[in-house]
């Protein structure tokens, strides 16, 4: 802990550093000027030799420990808004600065790598002219929507990153370097979501169905996810099967897929509303429903819903518009029935499954 307390490891401590010597050398050089001259004029003059090279001094090591990096951390940024993932950001330091170059470095690293994996797995699918044509429409779509949703974040980064170089306030400036990194950790996670959904479109997922119980299943995701939650502002009903029921299906795909309904109903639930969970077996399908109490969706946007970056203009949250996306293209790759409702004072989400033995 006491050593911790002496090293440099923060831009704070380096800036409080310098700032701290500086008022020493400030003080002596001016005690020494007085000493050695009785003479105003040659004593400020004597001071001032030693102002001018400390002034200098300050400035190169501001430059070395802000101007610099940050530089480096937009022309990386700048980089990876053309999508050239080829130049890493070369900042090599134990402070916030070194810690976000190595999180834009790492987030390229992998995205370099999906791509690759990407390439890899739409080659099977060049069997004749359409393929072709079809891989090739993919690509393109996959760069131009990576391009598109990546602007916001990069340019986000940048201007806080600018604007951290200017600004004195160490609170302002800690606040720059929170928002900078929540918008990488955002951008990965956008970027993660979009290659998986491009995985599932073109096939190079496959499923792996297996056979277990349905109803212990959406009782422990649910649970994770609506239960003893700090943000909960809402009445939780339920009404679930007392028998296990048992469905054969991909176990972590039909994960996501309640995830994003749940998570989706629960960010649309009014303060204080409703939000149902139902399922229920009929013959020899198992039904299952979510209902949140709120705005209904517009009718005319009920169909758009599902569709890849759709966001309501008037929802009260923002998302990447890929959650709903995912959830249809799980569940018709199973050709399992789906769908969304307006019901009065709110939205019901729901899909049916077989049962089996």
């Amino acid at each position: 802990m006491i050593k911790d307390n002496f090293t440099l490891r923060t831009v704070r401590k380096k800036i409080i550093m310098v700032s701290k010597i500086a008022g020493i050398i400030l003080i002596i050089s001016y005690a020494i000027s007085t000493q050695l001259s009785n003479d105003p004029n040659i004593s400020a003059l004597i001071w001032l030799a030693f102002v001018i090279p400390l002034v200098l001094a300050i400035d190169y090591l501001m430059g070395r420990f802000i101007s610099d990096p940050i530089s480096k951390l937009n022309q990386a940024a700048y980089h990876m808004a053309q999508l050239d993932f080829s130049s890493p950001c070369t900042i090599d330091t134990a402070d916030e600065f070194g810690e976000l170059s190595g999180s834009l470095n790492k987030m390229a690293e992998s995205l370099q790598q999906a791509f690759k994996d990407l390439e890899k797995a739409n080659e099977k699918l060049e069997q004749d002219v359409e393929q072709k044509k079809r891989l090739l429409d993919e690509r393109k779509e996959l760069v131009d929507n990576l391009s598109h949703e990546m602007k916001t974040p990069l340019g986000i980064i940048r201007a806080y990153a600018e604007g951290l170089q200017d600004e004195t306030d160490e609170a302002k400036r800690q606040n720059y370097s929170e928002v900078i990194i929540a918008e990488t950790e955002r951008m990965g996670n956008l970027i993660t979501t979009l290659l998986d959904l491009s995985a599932l479109e073109n096939g190079a997922t496959q499923l792996h169905p297996e056979r277990f119980d349905f109803v212990e299943f959406l009782e422990t995701v649910a649970g994770r996810l609506l239960l003893d939650t700090p943000d909960a502002d809402f009445e939780l009903q339920y009404e679930l099967p007392e028998q296990p029921v048992y469905v054969h299906t991909d176990k972590s795909r039909m994960e996501q897929v309640l995830n994003n309904l749940i998570m989706n109903a629960k960010r649309n639930v009014r303060p204080g509303g409703i939000l149902k969970l139902l399922l229920k077996k009929h013959e020899s399908m198992l039904n299952f429903s979510i209902y949140n109490q709120g705005l209904p969706i517009p009718q005319e946007t009920l169909s758009k819903i599902w569709t890849k970056f759709y966001r309501d203009k008037n929802a009260k949250y923002s998302g990447s518009g890929l959650g709903l996306a995912i959830v249809a293209q799980i569940l018709t790759m199973q050709h399992l029935t789906y769908g969304a409702a307006n019901q009065g004072d709110g939205v019901t989400f729901y899909f049916s499954i077989p049962t089996v033995k």
